[in-house]
């Protein structure tokens, strides 16, 4: 672990032979960076937004944040543009601590570990609530994903007709999605859905049992992995899994299960990462098949 600047940032990084983490200490928490050392960030870094601190409004800036759920302004749009209140090493990593926001009361903390044999890393994101009051909410891990790349969302087994007779699926649509947009392809296996730098707002939601999800961009894989508890109640219409993409980027979003949180109580929500090379655009399910599923 190492202390650097980075697009403006005083950041911490973490390194093996292969990878690297990069988080902001200026802002965040925030992980602004993951990708193979000396190549292309799979994260986003949105133009005009790097290296700032302390502005009034909360900003996109790219990388990997966390959010506070369900989705409502300004409860999720609470700015995140203060140092934090506390780094601390860990074993293998970081922790970053912000203190409450003003508006939620809600402060919010990572743990970031990178494995020193491969290239897995492992995010625990931590919500507390540090007001008076109870709070029902849900962490919400947002990974905003560089441009010209394409997700890749695996979908339930098929089952027969005669062998199941209820819906093994749910999905949330909002007002602004559009399944004539050609970023979707809706597959036998999977879902593609990918950003378009000339294509405006469009998201899905899904109750997500898969426990991954894939992004490609360039020759990189990027696949994220998370769970599922099916007897806790989740937000917007039971979404673990959500995604959005704009002109600027795509976002791949896990969220945990809808708690109330009593004063000084707390919830935490794990994602782990993991990031491979060299693995070609996948055109069809076939692809995802002979190229990621191995992966996976």
């Amino acid at each position: 672990m190492e202390n650097i600047v980075f697009n403006g940032w005083k950041c911490v990084r973490l390194a093996n032979k292969e990878v690297e983490v990069m988080v902001t200490c200026d802002v965040g928490p925030r992980i602004i960076r993951f990708g193979y050392i000396g190549e292309a960030n799979l994260f986003a870094e949105i133009p005009g937004q790097q290296g700032g601190h302390g502005e009034a409004e909360w900003q996109l800036r790219g990388g990997h944040r966390l959010w506070v759920a369900p989705e409502a302004k300004p409860w999720s749009y609470e700015p995140d543009n203060e140092t934090y209140e506390a780094v601390e090493t860990i074993a293998g990593g970081v922790r970053v601590r912000q203190k409450a926001g003003p508006v939620t009361r809600i402060a919010k903390q990572m743990d970031i570990v990178l494995d020193a044999a491969s290239n897995t890393v492992t995010v625990k994101h931590t919500l507390t609530n540090k007001g008076g009051k109870p709070v029902e909410c849900a962490p919400w891990a947002l990974s905003v994903m560089g441009p010209n790349g394409q997700s890749i969302i695996p979908l339930p087994a098929k089952i027969a007709h005669t062998e199941r007779l209820l819906a093994n699926q749910s999905w949330s649509i909002w007002g602004y999605t559009d399944f004539t947009d050609p970023r979707w392809t809706i597959g036998s296996k999977y879902l593609f859905f990918r950003q378009d730098p000339n294509r405006g707002p469009n998201k899905l939601g899904l109750a997500h049992r898969e426990k991954w999800v894939a992004y490609q961009r360039e020759a990189f894989l990027f696949v994220k992995y998370f769970e599922r508890l099916d007897d806790l109640a989740y937000p917007d219409g039971g979404c673990n899994y959500e995604t959005f993409s704009n002109q600027d980027m795509l976002e791949m979003e896990s969220l945990g299960p809808l708690t109330t949180l009593k004063k000084g109580g707390a919830i935490t929500h794990t994602e782990t990462w993991k990031l491979f090379r060299n693995v070609p655009r996948c055109q069809t399910e076939a692809d995802v098949d002979r190229l990621v599923r191995p992966l996976v």
